[in-house]
């Protein structure tokens, strides 16, 4: 199975997409396509860890990496979706660097964390390694990406990718817009302006932004060598575009 945090270590470009459940098909679908991971939605989709479980062994399947979103401060289900076999958490509505450390502390074991252990769950091998191997395992291949959503967490971002155990972040455009009650071009100028100042904070600590786009175009147009795609817009934008031809014949 591919490590992300190997991939992005090295430098080189990753690319997913997102999805929510129950979407199996299309979790098989990308890895035929030979995308790097998928990101399943567990904050604005079902947070069923059966269906997680089953995205997982799909995706384990083509050799795709596996990132769940978790909601806000949710640390026992950042629990279950790594003892599931999810190789990291992306955390919505993370402000400062309190709320980092909080959501690095559910996802690592100790000494950096609090997760608690289980050396029979699936993604420890259920039992198939020893309780070091695991930890080991667990410690070079968890990421934790902290979703950075308002002018606050933008004020922030140097004290958040600061925390250890921090390996990303991720603005969340939407709800950038949404936490600054703006609209139209203004509004996205301020919108902008918050994550570039995020950008900012990652190149100096070294690390990197996980960006969301529509179509290729807008993902070039982040500048990122990390980009999920937002696989509603995508088939949304496909299909649109079907109905025009289908008008036209």
């Amino acid at each position: 199975m591919t490590g992300l945090k190997q991939l992005l270590a090295a430098g080189r470009p990753v690319t997913g997409v997102l999805l929510r459940m129950p979407a199996v098909g299309l979790v098989e679908l990308a890895g035929v396509a030979g995308l790097d991971f998928v990101l399943l939605d567990c904050e604005h989709g079902p947070a069923d860890t059966e269906q997680v479980q089953h995205h997982l062994n799909a995706a384990d399947a083509h050799g795709l990496a596996t990132l769940v979103r978790v909601g806000a401060d949710e640390p026992a289900l950042v629990l279950r979706v790594l003892d599931l076999g999810a190789q990291g958490v992306v955390v919505p509505h993370v402000d400062t660097a309190g709320q980092a450390a909080a959501a690095v502390r559910s996802a690592h074991y100790p000494p950096l964390g609090e997760r608690g252990f289980a050396n029979y769950s699936r993604g420890a091998g259920f039992g198939s390694r020893s309780p070091a191997e695991h930890l080991d395992r667990a410690n070079a291949t968890t990421l934790v990406i902290p979703m950075l959503e308002t002018e606050t967490a933008g004020a922030n971002a140097a004290a958040i990718l600061a925390v250890p155990g921090v390996d990303a972040v991720m603005p969340g455009p939407a709800d950038l817009a949404v936490s600054m009650s703006v609209s139209g071009d203004s509004g996205k100028q301020r919108v902008d302006a918050t994550i570039a100042e995020i950008g900012e904070a990652a190149e100096q600590a070294g690390k990197p932004v996980l960006r969301i786009a529509g179509s290729p175009e807008a993902a070039r147009e982040t500048g990122s060598r990390f980009v999920v795609y937002n696989l509603t817009q995508v088939l949304l934008d496909a299909l649109k575009g079907l109905t025009i031809a289908a008008a036209d014949r």
